[in-house]
């Protein structure tokens, strides 16, 4: 699993939790409590109606904001580390599904080459009903010893019956940038996630496209099905494609502590400490190299950041399909040395002032996969959440009609589920058996939105009617 853009409380606490509870409500929180702990149909411990009570008071506020015990604040650490144990994929809980929802599987993972895909609901973990389980709890179940296995139930948009999944679980050690170069003079990089480490992994990666080849004439950013990660690096990697001190982003919410502004300056994009040296060794060639970044409705959080700061500068063409629109940030509060609350704080702002929250960032240049016409079905998206926070620059006033943007699309569409999977079977046993961890694995001849981002950092014209 992932999580979305990270952060440690700096001593506010108290500015949160200084209002009073009316005397009326405590009084019927404390009847319920007896009589569920007097009349459930079996024993039930006061920790487990506790721990109750407050994950349903935080997640009823919104699908990102939880309470974190030991165990889940121990797995946080390790999952924006980039290692974990489990299946790596980002799921999340609705509250009219009966299951839990697929975001995004991590490329390369376990529940990446099982084949579950973004959009499945999990409808049962080793032959358990997902319905009466907590988010925690499902993600609990799926987790486990390295080696060992576990059984998911998924239901899928145009399957008639449930498929089964049995999936080895792995040490999932998640190399968050991978590059190579494409056709001879355009560097590559994909991004599959915003760890502590990715600045630095992603200098490393640049400066080593760059000694492959001094003559590179473009750059492309792969940040699809990218679900997000730590704040800070989000500001580091749009950093190193930006001028010195230019805003990135900033937060707004309802306290004080929550505005903030973060600027292409280490201060700012500091995580491990080493940031700051790492950034300085970047070859210059990339502050204005031309870019094309690619985008799909996987995007989220973190790399929503870094799309819509690089688009508000007009630093680079963002190509590929509506993203996410995760656009708000988690600030994790420690309640004990054991426990914790994530809770969402504020909302964050691309340079220009736009929200991205439950809307999303909109490509310049559509281009729709092989995949659009079942993709869309799926509706895959911070809006589609029960309970996501509104977009507070439509709130007001309805949005504008989009400016019409050219479109890219494919004359022949993937027509069913088990194509996608036959097609996805077939990738994964083309895949080299020992491959560089840091090396991405591309394919410009079954990718059709990767060969024609490509094409357009290339500078070819944009096609008028579908491409065969």
């Amino acid at each position: 699993m992932t999580v979305s853009i990270y952060a440690t409380a700096n001593g506010n606490q108290q500015e949160v939790v200084s209002s009073g509870i009316p005397a009326n409500q405590i009084t019927d929180f404390a009847k319920v409590y007896a009589i569920a702990k007097g009349y459930y149909v079996e024993s039930v411990t006061d920790e487990k109606l506790m721990k109750g009570a407050i994950n349903g008071m935080l997640t009823n506020l919104d699908p990102h904001s939880d309470y974190l015990d030991e165990e889940d604040f121990k797995q946080l650490s390790e999952m924006t580390s980039g290692s974990f144990a489990g299946l790596g994929m980002e799921v999340s809980k609705e509250k009219t599904s009966n299951g839990v929802k697929v975001v995004a599987p991590i490329f390369g993972t376990p529940a990446y080459k099982a084949g579950i895909q973004s959009g499945d609901i999990v409808m049962k973990i080793d032959g358990q009903p997902t319905s009466s389980m907590s988010l925690d709890e499902a993600v609990k179940k799926m987790r486990g010893k390295e080696g060992t296995k576990v059984n998911l139930t998924v239901a899928r948009t145009g399957e008639l019956k449930p498929l089964s999944f049995t999936i080895t679980r792995a040490k999932i050690s998640v190399k968050s940038v991978q590059s190579t170069i494409l056709d001879k003079n355009y560097g590559y990089v994909r991004i599959t996630n915003f760890q502590s480490d990715t600045t630095g992994e992603l200098v490393k990666a640049l400066n080593g496209l760059y000694a492959q080849n001094h003559n590179l004439k473009g750059l492309l950013v792969d940040l699809r099905d990218d679900p997000g990660g730590i704040l800070q690096s989000a500001v580091g990697v749009s950093s190193a494609f930006l001028p010195a001190d230019k805003l990135v982003v900033y937060t707004d919410g309802r306290l004080a502590s929550s505005k903030e502004k973060y600027y292409a300056k280490p201060e700012d994009y500091n995580v491990t400490g080493n940031e700051k040296e790492e950034l300085n060794s970047l070859n210059p060639i990339f502050k204005t190299l031309p870019m094309v970044v690619l985008v799909n409705q996987g995007t989220a959080s973190a790399s929503e950041i870094v799309s819509g700061a690089l688009q508000d500068y007009k630093r680079a063409k963002i190509v590929g399909v509506k993203t996410f629109g995760k656009g708000s940030v988690q600030t994790v509060i420690p309640l004990s040395d054991t426990s914790a609350v994530k809770l969402t704080t504020a909302l964050y702002y691309t340079p220009n002032g736009r929200s991205i929250q439950a809307d999303g960032i909109h490509p310049d240049i559509i281009i729709q996969s092989e995949y659009s016409d079942i993709v869309d079905s799926w509706d895959v998206s911070e809006a589609s959440y029960d309970n996501h926070l509104d977009n507070p620059n439509q709130k007001d006033k309805p949005s504008k009609a989009a400016e019409s943007v050219p479109v890219i699309r494919p004359a022949k569409q993937v027509s069913s589920e088990s194509e996608i999977k036959a097609r996805r079977d077939a990738k994964i046993k083309s895949l080299p058996k020992v491959v560089k961890q840091s090396e991405a694995q591309v394919d410009l001849e079954n990718d059709f939105q990767l060969e024609w981002a490509l094409n357009i950092l290339e500078g070819k014209p944009i096609p008028k009617t579908p491409v065969k």
